[in-house]
C-alpha cells in the first residue's frame, strides 16, 4: 500500500516549508526511519524521515519549492507496486478531520461529539474536566493519547486563562493557544509566552560566540547589488527587533576589563587538555561559567518580563548566539549553571555545530534566559546587543586586544577586553544592572574567584 509522504509541521508557528534538497531519487529503496527530504523554514533546517520501508515512487514537490504544512510531497510505494501519482495537495491530520465534524455536528458552541482517543485518554480527561477536541493527539491518526492528556494539564492549556494582549497577538500570528504553557498567575498565558512561541531564539546582533561558535567571516555570505526579499529568517529577524526596541526600556552599559590573567588562565586550560582533541576551552566558554556565577549573585537579570509580573528564574538557559550565511540564531545551554567549564565548552561546541548544520531543534533555540554574543572574531571593540524578549539581559563581547594600560602603578602592556550589557530597564534599575557587570567584570579579570 502507498504511503503518503506530507510537510512536517515543527513548532507553533511553521505554516510553510521549503524542500531544500533530496536525499534520494525516484526508484531508490528508502528505509523507515532513514533521511529522506531536508526542510528549511525560517527557523531551522532539519531532515525528515521515510515513514515507512519501500520505494520512493514519486517526488511530488522537488528541491527548491516552498509549500504549506501537511502537503502531499512524495509517494512510498512497495517494490512493483504502480499507485496513482499524487499532486501536492494538502492533506489534514485525521484527528482534524475528526475534531472539526464533530464541532460541526455539536452546532454553534462547538460541543464535540467525536474525538478519536485512547479510553485512558478519554477517563482521563472526563475527570479532570478536559475538552479532548482542544488535546493535540500525537498517536497514528492524530489520536489522543494518555501521555497527551497528562501533559496538556501539565501545560496548565487545559483551563489556563489569557491575557488580552496574548490572546490578540496569538490571533495575528496563529498561534494555537492550547499549546503554550502559560507562565502568568495560575498558569495565566501571557504576551510574553506567545512572543516566545513566535520566535525565542532569533535576534539581531552582529556576531556570534567566538572560536566554534560561528563560522568564519569569509564564510559568510555577502549580498551583491539588486533587492533582497524581506523573508524568511531576515523577516522574522526584523519582526523580532521592532518587536523589542519598541516594547522595552533598553539601556547599554559598558565595561572595560584586564583580560590578561583571563588569557593565562585560558591557555593554561588548553595546555592541560590539548591531547583531547574535542576539548579547546575559548573565552567564551569561560565567560559563560563567570555569567552563570554572575547570576547567581545577581538573579534579577536572569528574568523574563511578562503580563503577570517579572518572572524569575532558578536555571539558567544560556543562550549563545550562532551567526549563519541568512542571519542570526541563538541556541541555549539548559542549566548551564549547573555545568562545568568543559562541560560548558563541549555543549556549546556541539549546538553551534547543529546550527551550521541546521540540525537543530526546537527545544534548543526555545526558552532562554540569558543571551551572549560575542564579535571578537570581527575585531570590533564593543557594541549595543539587542535584546531576545522577553529575557532582561544580553551581554555582548568584544576583542581581547594588548594595548598599554596602568597597572600596579606602572604603565605596560595588558590584554584589554570590553563588555557591554544591554539590559530592560522596566526590570532593573541601573544600579544593580551595573552591579552585576562588575561583578561578572571582577570574575574575569580573576577567574580563580569563580571557584569561590
Amino acid at each position: 500500500m502507498a504511503t503518503e509522504v506530507v510537510m512536517p509541521k515543527w513548532g507553533l508557528t511553521m505554516k510553510e516549508g521549503k524542500v531544500s534538497r533530496w536525499f534520494k531519487a525516484e526508484g531508490e529503496s528508502v528505509q523507515k526511519g532513514e533521511p529522506l527530504f531536508e526542510v528549511e523554514t525560517s527557523k531551522i533546517t532539519n531532515s525528515v524521515e521515510a515513514p515507512a520501508d519501500g520505494v520512493l515512487f514519486q517526488i511530488v514537490v522537488p528541491a527548491g519549492e516552498t509549500v504549506p504544512v501537511r502537503t502531499v510531497v512524495a509517494v512510498l510505494a512497495q517494490p512493483g507496486e504502480q499507485p496513482e501519482r499524487r499532486q501536492a495537495v494538502v492533506r489534514e491530520a485525521v484527528g482534524e478531520v475528526e475534531k472539526r465534524a464533530a464541532v460541526a455536528a455539536g452546532g454553534e458552541k462547538g460541543e464535540a461529539k467525536f474525538v478519536t482517543a485512547s479510553p485512558i485518554a478519554r477517563r482521563l480527561a472526563k475527570e479532570w474536566g478536559i475538552d479532548l477536541a482542544r488535546v493535540p493527539g500525537t498517536g497514528p491518526g492524530g489520536r489522543v493519547t494518555e501521555q497527551d492528556v497528562r501533559s496538556f494539564k501539565e501545560t496548565g492549556a487545559a483551563g489556563a486563562e489569557v491575557s488580552p494582549q496574548a490572546k490578540a497577538l496569538a490571533e495575528e500570528a496563529g498561534i494555537d493557544l492550547a499549546q503554550i504553557r502559560g507562565t502568568g498567575k495560575g498558569g495565566r498565558i501571557t504576551k510574553a509566552d506567545v512572543l516566545q512561541a513566535m520566535n525565542p531564539a532569533l535576534q539581531k546582533s552582529a556576531a556570534a560566540a567566538e572560536q566554534g561558535s560561528s563560522p568564519k567571516p569569509q564564510e559568510l555570505r555577502q549580498p551583491g547589488p539588486g533587492i533582497i526579499p524581506l523573508q524568511g529568517m531576515r523577516k522574522v529577524i526584523a519582526d523580532n527587533m521592532m518587536v523589542s526596541l519598541h516594547q522595552s526600556a533598553q539601556l547599554t552599559v559598558f565595561v572595560e576589563i584586564d583580560a590578561t590573567d583571563l588569557t593565562a588562565f585560558r591557555d593554561r586550560v588548553r595546555e592541560k587538555y590539548s591531547r583531547q582533541n574535542d576539548i579547546k576551552v575559548s573565552y567564551n566558554d569561560i565567560i559563560a561559567l563567570a555569567i552563570c556565577r554572575a547570576l547567581r549573585d545577581f538573579p534579577i537579570m536572569n528574568s523574563w518580563l511578562t503580563d503577570e509580573g517579572i518572572v524569575i528564574h532558578e536555571q539558567v538557559n544560556l543562550g549563545i548566539a550562532v551567526a549563519l550565511p541568512d542571519g542570526l540564531i541563538v541556541p541555549n545551554v539548559k542549566s548551564a549553571q549547573q555545568k562545568s567549564l568543559l562541560q560548558l565548552a563541549t555543549e556549546i561546541r556541539e549546538l553551534a555545530g547543529k546550527a551550521r548544520d541546521g540540525k537543530l531543534t526546537m527545544d534548543e533555540i526555545q526558552g532562554g534566559t540569558f543571551t551572549i554574543t560575542n564579535v571578537s572574531m570581527l575585531g570590533v571593540d564593543g557594541f549595543t546587543p539587542i535584546l531576545n524578549p522577553p529575557e532582561t539581559g544580553i551581554l555582548g563581547v568584544g576583542r581581547a586586544i594588548e594595548k598599554p594600560a596602568v597597572h600596579q602603578g606602572e604603565i605596560c602592556v595588558r590584554t584589554m577586553m570590553t563588555l557591554s550589557l544591554t539590559f530592560d530597564h522596566r526590570v532593573a534599575d541601573g544600579a544593580p544592572a551595573m552591579r552585576f557587570l562588575r561583578s561578572l567584570a571582577d570574575y574575569l579579570e580573576q577567574p580563580a574567584m569563580m571557584l569561590a
